[in-house]
């Protein structure tokens, strides 16, 4: 017996900055090592422990421009005033060939690869999109400020931000509250294993052979 062929899952994870999908998305890659985690393009300054491209393609603008103006990114935005990208490379091959793909990105860049979604017949078939929201906007200021890493001008930046992503939970097709990381990492999990077993993304035809 064979198991039918399938396509595989572009996993968007995002959510507001504080909400914890980084520290999920690392849970989840080192439960599921063989998920390939789609390294995402920015031009912000590595935090501590980042590394280029482990974490991120750190990049200049102007690098990022040209990208943008030769179509590289399936979707790109400007978060907390610098800019954030997807390459279709890092997507699209990876899934048409089988494999998992998992998307670690902001909310405004969900939403964009949602509408990409919308011309890319692949793109539709694979996309799963999962907000991670956290128990209270008072939670959300405690882990931002926890970081030690910014300024209060962004911290409140990060947290108006926060307050108008959060209203867009409604558009994605699942919600994982994160009021604590053991509990929503096994949750995501479970999700995630759930979602490799959808029959629309295999081949149909003869089960047995």
């Amino acid at each position: 017996m064979a198991a039918p062929k399938q396509s595989g899952i572009a996993f968007v994870v995002s959510g507001p900055s504080g909400a914890g999908k980084s520290s999920l998305c690392a849970k989840l890659r080192e439960a599921r090592p063989d998920i390939h985690f789609s390294v995402s393009c920015t031009t912000r300054a590595p935090r501590p422990g980042e590394q280029d491209g482990r974490d991120y393609h750190f990049i200049s603008r102007d690098e990022f421009n040209s990208w943008i103006a030769r179509g590289d990114f399936v979707e790109h935005a400007e978060v907390h005033g610098n800019h954030y990208g997807t390459l279709r490379s890092e997507l699209l091959g990876h899934v048409q060939a089988g494999r998992d793909v998992l998307l670690d990105i902001d909310v405004q860049g969900g939403m964009s690869v949602r509408k990409a979604a919308d011309s890319d017949p692949l793109l539709a078939k694979c996309l799963e999109l999962i907000f991670i929201a956290p128990p209270s906007l008072a939670e959300l200021e405690k882990r931002l400020r926890g970081r030690g890493t910014e300024s209060e001008e962004i911290i409140q930046r990060r947290l108006g931000n926060a307050r108008r992503e959060l209203a867009a939970w409604g558009d994605y097709e699942y919600l994982l509250i994160n009021d604590d990381l053991e509990r929503a990492a096994h949750a995501l999990l479970g999700l995630f294993d759930t979602l490799r077993m959808a029959v629309k993304r295999m081949e149909k035809g003869e089960f047995y052979v």
